[in-house]
């Protein structure tokens, strides 16, 4: 797995921070989305609320440096708190709730996330029914071209430019030693360990 560097933590991080209400154990698996599973890494306290300082000791805890953490954090929480926070204006704090987060969605995606976070197998199947050619578990780099291409929507250049750099940013991150984004590694992805798995490798001995 290539190593995590630079301004890539922002852009693949910007849709995937967000935290649950309180008073809800949002530490359950049961009682989640598989959204807001993938998000909860963030949620260093698991109050199911996540804040700024969270987000940056999860970037410190999977590999970024002090001076990128800083900077991302508030930038991540600028984004998301609004949107996670019913669009009100949110406090100072810039709290993002992970009950909310698939209201940080954005069009043109692949569609294995539904509009409430949920899982939806059959999409992230289709991914590799469609699209992977050459190997029927991995996508190579012109196989990911193709489904951007195929997920773009009409007019929705927001969502198109999203997509294309959240995928293209963790292909470049997580492809294995050939060149491929292997399916179980974008299974990690979506179920939120891939961020676990970071940590743990961040933690052990170079």
């Amino acid at each position: 797995m290539a190593k995590l560097s630079g301004a890539s933590y922002v852009l693949l991080l910007l849709l995937v921070i967000a935290s649950g209400c309180k008073g809800q154990d949002q530490n359950n698996g049961t009682d989640m989305t598989a959204l807001q599973k993938h998000v909860s890494f963030f949620d260093r306290d698991k109050d199911g609320v996540i804040y700024p300082i969270e987000t940056f000791q999860g970037f410190r805890a999977i590999g970024c440096s002090i001076p990128l953490s800083t900077v991302s954090a508030p930038l991540i929480h600028a984004f998301l708190s609004p949107k996670t926070n019913n669009g009100s204006i949110p406090a100072i704090k810039l709290p993002i709730i992970v009950a909310n987060i698939a209201k940080g969605k954005h069009g043109s995606d692949s569609g294995a996330y539904d509009t409430d976070g949920k899982f939806v197998p059959e999409k992230f199947e289709e991914i590799f029914q469609k699209h992977a050619h050459a190997h029927p578990d991995a996508l190579t780099s012109d196989e990911l071209k193709e489904m951007l291409k195929a997920n773009q929507q009409p007019g929705d250049l927001p969502g198109s430019f999203a997509s294309r750099t959240e995928w293209e940013i963790l292909f470049s991150l997580v492809k294995d030693k050939d060149g491929l984004l292997q399916k179980e590694t974008l299974r990690s992805v979506f179920d939120g360990s891939l961020f676990y798995k970071l940590e743990a490798e961040n933690k052990s001995p170079k």
